[in-house]
């Protein structure tokens, strides 16, 4: 992990905090898995402001380039709930993939538990799409 702990601007902290709070109510156990896996690492989570954000860590808005150990490599842009659009390639924050990227960096192998197992991504780009995050 590049920065040692995942990094999170403080006004899309408050943002994720409520997003997850109100998914603790989610049925499906792979999300339920998800959202406590990023709880986990919310607690542990680097808050900086928006000028100390580093550039090549993923968060909402982020246009992100990963590559799997099956040969699958993608960009996916990462939206609130309310965004989120498959064919458009722009995935929730709330969805497995979502929640494994954000507070990530370029560079860095991120494990997680998705409904097909337990997988490995390399987040091999970041790409910032200036776009405020309102809470």
């Amino acid at each position: 992990m590049k920065y040692d702990v995942i990094i999170i601007e403080k006004v899309e902290y408050e943002l994720l905090k409520r997003i997850v709070s109100m998914a603790q109510y989610y049925k499906d156990s792979t999300y339920r898995a998800s959202i406590e896996k990023l709880k986990n690492e919310l607690d542990l989570a680097k808050i900086v402001n928006e000028e100390d954000m580093p550039e090549d860590v993923v968060r909402f808005n982020s246009k992100v380039g990963i590559a799997t150990p099956f040969s699958v490599n993608r960009t996916y842009q990462i939206v609130t709930p309310d965004q989120s659009n498959i064919k458009e390639n722009k995935i929730s924050i709330l969805a497995p993939m979502g929640l494994a990227l954000f507070g990530y960096a370029q560079g860095d192998e991120v494990e997680w538990e998705f409904p097909t197992g337990k997988n490995a991504i390399n987040i091999v780009a970041v790409e910032q799409v200036v776009k405020k995050v309102k809470i």
